[in-house]
């Protein structure tokens, strides 16, 4: 199934964060509604059309922070050569070398055989996907504990915007989709992407409720709180609608593809 176009219509929802009242969030209902699922290793054809079974690993992971890196360093040195077909790619003598610097000069995971170092192939034992991510079930921990910042946010995408009002200055978080038009001249160049693509709308619970913990960790508890109440309402709501009236409600369009291709 073909994508659909990035640019549609959207419905946005802001709120003032419960647990600062200078702080705004505005939220993309149209996104955090939608049907959308990771199909890693289930369907998933990969941002490089040559290496499908990479997924949207086929690159090294750009570190959000400092704390970031480290924390995945961390991580790393958990990590035992049953689950991860790179470790010993991964030392010189006892030093960790996780890291490298990339084209935009900032720091990232390393690149071995063209993918992120923490990649395992599919075939060896330890297990296909993410060495991170089988640790992070190993310690029976959620993966937000071991995957760098970009890998288990996405597809979200947590932007910070500023908006003056009078004399004051108001700070606002808005939490959306992380479409191809997020990644820059780059996006341009994936062979497939999943966000806006009817093949990855498949999911049985919408995306507030699937990526909950993320949405948590990127909101905190009492914002997610007041958010799950807006998206349970407008769920409610399209359940409740005439036909005539769902397209006001701004249902994402890889969604409504994929439930008509259902």
């Amino acid at each position: 199934m073909p994508e659909v176009h990035a640019q549609f219509a959207r419905e946005w929802i802001e709120f003032v964060d419960p647990a600062n009242p200078k702080e705004i969030f505005k939220c993309d209902l149209t996104w955090l509604t939608s049907n959308w699922t990771c199909l890693f290793g289930n369907g998933c054809k990969g941002l490089d059309a040559d290496k499908p079974d990479s997924g949207c690993c086929s690159d090294g992971a750009y570190y959000s922070s400092s704390e970031d890196e480290e924390r995945v360093t961390r991580a790393a040195a958990r990590l035992t050569p049953d689950i991860w077909e790179n470790y010993s790619v991964s030392r010189k003598g006892k030093t960790l070398r996780i890291s490298e610097i990339g084209l935009d000069k900032e720091r990232k995971t390393k690149k071995v055989n063209g993918n992120c170092i923490f990649m395992n192939q599919k075939g060896f034992s330890g297990g296909y996907g993410c060495a991170l991510h089988t640790l992070a079930q190993k310690e029976n921990v959620h993966h937000v504990e071991t995957k760098p910042d970009v890998c288990w946010q996405l597809p979200i995408r947590r932007s910070f915007e500023e908006r003056i009002v009078g004399d004051n200055k108001i700070s606002v978080t808005v939490i959306g989709e992380y479409e191809r038009l997020a990644w820059g001249e780059g996006g341009a160049d994936f062979d497939w992407y999943c966000t806006s693509n009817s093949e990855a709308h498949i999911g049985k619970e919408p995306v507030y409720l699937s990526n909950a913990y993320e949405l948590i960790k990127l909101m905190g508890t009492q914002a997610y709180k007041v958010l799950k109440e807006i998206c349970d309402a407008r769920m409610e709501a399209r359940r409740q609608a005439s036909p005539k009236l769902l397209p006001l409600l701004q249902i994402h369009p890889a969604t409504l593809a994929a439930q008509k291709n259902s």
